[in-house]
This record gives structure tokens, sequence and C-alpha cells, in this order.
């Protein structure tokens, strides 16, 4: 009955050595574990441990209308994506500004246009034209009064193509563009002309519908453009 006492000292004793030890096995030796289990709360918090702030990659820097670099000075930076299919609505921005988007609810079914001065960049006025069951006159009406030096930036959404007429495809030929000549029903489409070019403009791009091709049923993929372009000496 007097070893009670002691015998139970021991076990205690004991059972704590075993604690420790297998505590500090779990969590690396002596000294380190609070600063695991700080680093393991952090974590799952969302905040950075010691470890990860040492190794984390640095995100890529993205400059104006998100492009991996910036433009050279007196150019305008620009990105602009065609529609998808019938479904998700074109973008155009221009020196980290949208210009036109389904946010800003200024875009729709046919040719989203946005009339930007050369010289400034400002937005001049943007507009959607329904090319499938709209006036093609409207359209002639805001392109033919263009002032020379005037920037045109032109995304599809859905049907680009089946109210164009003679007038209307020579008007955007000689904005600079190469393929508004041929351009068909559905066909994607995205370009970035001016009034008083001589050349043909280098942005540009166009895809075919075809059910042969297509990415989505009916319709060919989205097209997406960026780049920079040098301001205008004369605009209106």
């Amino acid at each position: 009955m007097r070893l009670a006492g002691p015998l139970r000292i021991v076990v205690l004793v004991v059972a704590v050595g075993l604690t420790w030890i297998i505590v500090s096995i779990l969590l690396g030796g002596p000294g380190d574990g609070f600063p695991r289990i700080q680093h393991l709360f952090t974590s799952e918090c969302g905040v950075p441990g010691p470890e990860s702030s040492v190794t984390a990659e640095p995100r890529a820097r993205k400059y104006k209308c998100g492009l991996p670099q910036p433009c050279p000075e007196e150019h305008l930076a620009f990105r602009m994506v065609s529609g998808a299919a019938n479904v998700i609505g074109p973008k155009i921005c221009l020196e980290d500004k949208m210009l036109m988007s389904s946010v800003k609810d200024n875009v729709g079914r046919g040719l989203n246009i946005a009339l930007v001065n050369g010289v400034s960049g400002e937005l001049i006025e943007a507009r959607a034209f329904d090319m499938w069951a709209g006036d093609v006159n409207n359209l002639l009406k805001f392109i033919r009064p263009l002032h020379e030096g005037t920037l045109v930036f032109v995304a599809s959404y859905d049907d680009p193509a089946t109210k164009m007429n003679e007038e209307t495809r020579k008007l955007f030929s000689e904005l600079g563009s190469r393929n508004a000549k041929e351009l068909a029903f559905r066909d994607s489409w995205v370009f970035v002309g001016a009034k008083g070019v001589q050349n043909k403009s280098p942005f540009e791009q166009h895809v075919k519908n075809s059910k042969h091709t297509n990415k989505y049923e009916g319709w060919p993929e989205a097209l997406e453009m960026e780049g920079c372009i040098p301001r205008r000496s004369v605009a209106g």
C-alpha cells in the first residue's frame, strides 16, 4: 500500500515523457513545434507562412488592357475580343478603358463599332449594328462621314455580314480591311482601321464559318487581338 504513491508518480512521469517524445517527432523536434503549428494555421487561413513567402513566384505584371508589355510612347494600347457564338458578347478595351462590353450593356448582335480620336485616344462614339435583321443604312450613316485620322474598332458578334452590301464592304476596305469583301454569315471578325490610311491595316483577324472547323455548333471560334497603335497626326 505504501508503494502506491511513488508508483503513481513514476507512471505519471513515464506518460509525460512518452507524450513529449511523440509530440516532438510529429512536429519535427524541439523548438520547431510552435512555428510549424503557426504555419499550419496561417496557411489554412490563406495567409502565407514563412516558407511560402520565400518560395512564392512573383506574378507576371500586366500593363494597359492586360497587355504583357507596355506600348512605346505615342502609341495606344488596345485589346479586343469578338463575340463567342451568340452567347458571350465582344469586348473592346483601349488605354485601360473598356469602350464596349456586355457589362457596359452597349454591345449587340452584328457589328460592334467604337470610333476613337486617333490623336487623343478619346472615345467619340460606340454603337452596335444588327446585321441580321437591322437596317444597313444605319451603319452607313455611322461610317460615311468619318473625319481623317479617326480610328475604327470593329468586333463581330453572332452574324456580322448578312445585311452587308457593296458600299458597306467598300467603306471598310477603304479603312484598311482586307477581309470585309469576303465577310459572310456568322464569320468571326475583329478589325482596327482608320480614315485616310494608305495601306491595309495590320490589325485584323477573320475566321470563316465552316461546319468542318467551327469550335461551336454553328459558329467559329472567338477571336482575340491586342497591340499598340501609333497615334495619328491628324484627327477630326
